[in-house]
């Protein structure tokens, strides 16, 4: 693993994301709200009813909820799950007798969504506060699990892949956009906390990002790009051209009993 310093990266990547959820007019390296979701391919008839609260602070980088195929009565679980905004569009797919959890450790984040379900009203949808590494919930009870522009924040994607496929059950998804890779980042970039919380940092070569979501126990079944998605400052755009970063959405399945 990249040696950068996991409590310094801690430490910015909540700073980072508590302005995200307190000033998301703010400048950052990245886009925000609800133009992002839009252009990304969020289905507008959905968006209008996610809560503007938890928009405005959408910093997700793709779209994958044609590929979770989400249905009704359906138990999800978001990895990071920031304001809340993903975390209400499956709300929306898997109806009230399903059940969403959102896992985020930035209190901010974790507040505004929270406090956006109540004023909704929206009983079956739980924001509680934990890491991706190691996730506060028990085996096998997730139908799916989600994750938007996350797991590249992290310094143990191998152990966050884990986890992911401990909380979903037997023939569960895992349905996902994420910063990648194309070529190996400088030890000056990827040891760098400030651009780790950029989502630039922590991002890892695609076939080492594929490696770690089978070595969990996974099998990918889709990998697709988003072009679309752009960083906005000159040294984010930089870098994505010199080391081919890029966003990426991708399914894997955990095989049932039966090796399907």
């Amino acid at each position: 693993m990249v040696a950068v310093d996991v409590d310094e990266l801690t430490v910015k990547v909540q700073d980072v994301y508590r302005h995200v959820a307190e000033e998301p007019d703010g400048a950052y390296h990245f886009e925000l709200g609800r133009g992002l979701a839009d252009r990304l391919g969020y289905d507008s008839g959905v968006m209008d009813r996610v809560p503007a609260e938890a928009v405005e602070s959408f910093a997700g980088v793709g779209h994958f909820f044609d590929l979770a195929c989400l249905i009704d009565g359906e138990h999800v679980l978001d990895l990071g799950s920031g304001s809340g905004t993903d975390a209400f569009v499956a709300a929306q797919l898997v109806g009230p007798s399903g059940r969403v959890l959102g896992v985020d450790f930035t209190t901010e984040q974790l507040a505004k969504a929270q406090r956006t379900a109540r004023t909704a009203g929206l009983t079956h949808v739980e924001f509680r506060m934990g890491r991706i590494e190691s996730l506060p919930v028990d085996d096998g009870t997730f139908d799916c699990v989600i994750s938007n522009g996350v797991i590249n924040l992290s310094p143990d994607k191998d152990v966050v892949f884990r986890e992911a496929a401990r909380a979903l059950r037997p023939g569960g998804r895992l349905a996902l956009a994420d910063i990648v890779s194309e070529r190996p980042l400088t030890e000056g970039i990827a040891c760098n906390a400030d651009l780790w919380a950029s989502c630039i940092g922590g991002a890892v070569q695609i076939d080492a990002y594929r490696a770690n979501i089978e070595d969990a126990g996974l099998r990918i079944e889709l990998v697709r790009d988003h072009p679309e998605y752009r960083f906005l400052s000159g040294s984010a755009r930089g870098a994505t051209d010199t080391y081919g970063i890029r966003s990426i959405s991708l399914l894997a399945v955990k095989p049932d009993r039966s090796g399907r």
